[in-house]
């Protein structure tokens, strides 16, 4: 059986096994509209799908998804903003509360933003441009762990990735007057897909902490 064909299967498994309360719960959603509780910034990695992570419901997270969970700083430059069109619908149309960054270990765009200019060496065009946003926390990570291994300046670029996704969201008006008046909350989560540990960054103390 090949890829597509599992996943006309699962498909099909899903329809025949969907519970009474789930198919009411997908006809509330449809009749109400949805209210998501947070938008969640996330991956594109096959290996974190927050949904299945957090346990969530159809309708509970608005998703937003690209490579290394970025966003980029607000600008009005250019026509197409796929990030910041869907952070925009989230907040200024959905209203929703909280804002999740969630940044992942082994992060396949983090480590095409470490390997630099050999990344156009296997054809990519839009992805280095895409991490560049990252370069001057690589910067910032190789001036003060000048000695750190290779696996712990990638562990260390990705939890900075979140941290410069949390940054550029005050850039975005709309974003900064809803936490001024408090009704929006941004959040920075860091998830190893190894050994399922989510961790959470305090911003008191500037790391990130475990979650039992």
């Amino acid at each position: 059986m090949d890829a597509i064909e599992r996943m006309l299967t699962g498909y099909r498994a899903f329809r025949a096994n969907m519970p009474v309360d789930h198919h009411e719960r997908l006809s509330r959603l449809v009749k109400a509209g949805q209210s998501p509780q947070a938008a969640v910034i996330a991956c594109s990695d096959s290996r974190v799908d927050p949904a299945l992570v957090f346990s969530a419901e159809p309708g509970d997270i608005f998703m937003i998804r690209n490579v290394a969970n970025l966003v980029p700083p607000m600008e009005e430059e250019g026509t197409f903003h796929g990030t910041s069109a869907a952070l925009e619908f989230a907040v200024l149309g959905l209203n929703v509360p909280n804002i999740i960054v969630l940044g992942h270990a082994h992060c396949g765009g983090i480590h095409a933003m470490i390997r630099g200019a050999e990344v156009t060496k296997d054809g990519y065009k839009f992805v280095p441009a895409w991490v560049s946003m990252l370069s001057s926390a690589h910067r910032r990570v190789l001036a003060t762990m000048p000695d750190a291994s290779e696996e712990e300046t990638q562990r260390a670029c990705e939890r900075n990735a979140v941290l410069v996704s949390l940054e550029n969201l005050t850039t975005f008006p709309w974003i900064r007057e809803r936490m001024s008046n408090r009704s929006l909350k941004l959040h920075g989560w860091f998830f190893d897909i190894e050994t399922a540990q989510l961790e959470i960054y305090d911003a008191k103390t500037g790391g990130f902490e475990p979650v039992d």
